[in-house]
């Protein structure tokens, strides 16, 4: 069997289940090209379900290895994230507020690693 195409799956409900979930699944689905369904995101928080800065960290992976993406919309409990390879380049991401920045970064940075050709972002 393809390891590859298996799903991981994980419950945002699990932990303290904030957005930190999120952006070390994407990282590590990022670089281990293995599918990620993750749900009940950020349930525990007062404002469940992806907020600004978690979809532009969701759309920033999307990005740099073209997956293929389910439920990218605001206030989202359920995504699906299929990676691709990672592509490195020149990347511009509108993150809105400057402390979501670092967020961001935490995505891609560890992932753009691993790819075959240098990358900035801004």
């Amino acid at each position: 069997m393809n390891t590859k195409s298996e799903v991981i799956t994980i419950d945002g409900n699990t932990g303290e289940g904030g957005g930190q979930m999120l952006r070390s699944a994407l990282t590590l689905s990022m670089i281990t090209r293995k599918p990620l369904k993750m749900i009940n995101i950020r349930k525990k928080r007062t404002k469940p379900g992806l907020l600004r800065q978690h979809l532009t960290a969701l759309k920033a992976a999307q990005t740099i290895c073209n997956a293929k993406v389910q439920g990218a919309e605001l206030g989202a409990t359920e995504i699906i994230f299929i990676p691709k390879e990672i592509n490195g380049g020149d990347y511009t991401f509108d993150i809105g507020t400057a402390g979501s920045t670092s967020l961001v970064a935490q995505t891609v940075i560890p992932a753009l690693a691993f790819a075959d050709t240098p990358s900035t972002l801004a």
